[in-house]
């Protein structure tokens, strides 16, 4: 019988469902044969609540995967550790690291992992994997690692910087994504795509020696893009050949409308209780 891989969104922007709840942030349950895990967890508890509310058990969750360091894809991790202790962490080493973004007026705010997430990565480091590069953290499912940034028209998607002054640009080096394959071709899935969600598209590409892309959904960071930016992403997206499409969390009203026109037969909403299903 072919495994059935299945993803469920816990914390997106919004939400679709009775009682479920929405907060800027991202989530997904992924459920296959060899079990469960989570990439990212949103940036609260707000995980918990809508896992119960879809009848999905996080005590079951073996693994947590983070795309990066920011706050709304690391706040949960506690949370989650509370009723999975024994969940094993994958995650970029510079993901812990001070994440700052700059304000109009030129001061910066925190924008990294909150205060408990840092106490817990410390008390739970023997559940803790660090890779740079590309890493199958569960059997069938793989982390791309740090991804190289070769497009001329992508940016980090903001005025993102090291240091609290503002002084010093953060290149999100440990922006990654999770990818797994399928009959129908690959699936991707972003955090923020910091890193270019064409660079990491391509990225993928090469390390599955060229598979067609299937689905990819995700936050893309599209909210501040130029019209030249957003022209030729999906002139690529559309060279690529990507069959699906979810744009969700921070890949921004206005772009995510002309996806949904630019792409519309293509397209699928990623609230929180979306449920995608996958065949092996």
């Amino acid at each position: 019988m072919s495994d059935l891989i299945q993803l469920t969104i816990l914390v997106e922007n919004t939400a679709q469902g009775r009682d479920l709840l929405g907060e800027h942030g991202w989530s997904v349950h992924i459920r296959g044969s060899g079990g469960s895990f989570l990439f990212d967890t949103g940036q609260s508890r707000l995980l918990r609540h809508n896992a119960d509310i879809l009848g999905i058990d996080l005590a079951s969750v073996q693994a947590v995967a983070l795309s990066h360091g920011h706050f709304d894809h690391t706040g949960g991790l506690p949370a989650l550790w509370e009723v999975a202790p024994r969940a094993s962490l994958y995650l970029h080493p510079a993901a812990p690291k001070s994440h700052f973004a700059r304000n109009p007026d030129g001061s910066t705010r925190t924008v990294g992992m909150a205060a408990p997430v840092l106490a817990a990565l410390r008390e739970q480091v023997a559940l803790v994997n660090y890779a740079e590069g590309p890493v199958e953290f569960r059997p069938g499912f793989f982390l791309t690692g740090a991804i190289p940034r070769a497009t001329d028209f992508e940016d980090v998607g903001g005025p993102f910087v090291l240091d609290e002054a503002g002084t010093q640009p953060d290149p999100i080096t440990d922006d990654q994504a999770l990818y797994f394959d399928t009959r129908d071709g690959v699936v991707v899935v972003l955090g923020c795509g910091h890193a270019g969600v064409i660079n990491t598209l391509r990225h993928v590409r090469r390390l599955t020696h060229g598979r067609p892309l299937h689905a990819v959904l995700g936050g893309m960071h599209l909210l501040a893009a130029s019209p030249e930016r957003l022209a030729r992403t999906f002139t690529v997206l559309r060279e690529l050949g990507v069959t699906r499409l979810g744009p969700a969390h921070c890949t921004g009203i206005r772009p995510t409308a002309q996806l949904w026109t630019e792409f519309a037969s293509q397209c699928f909403p990623c609230g929180v209780g979306t449920t995608l299903v996958f065949q092996r």
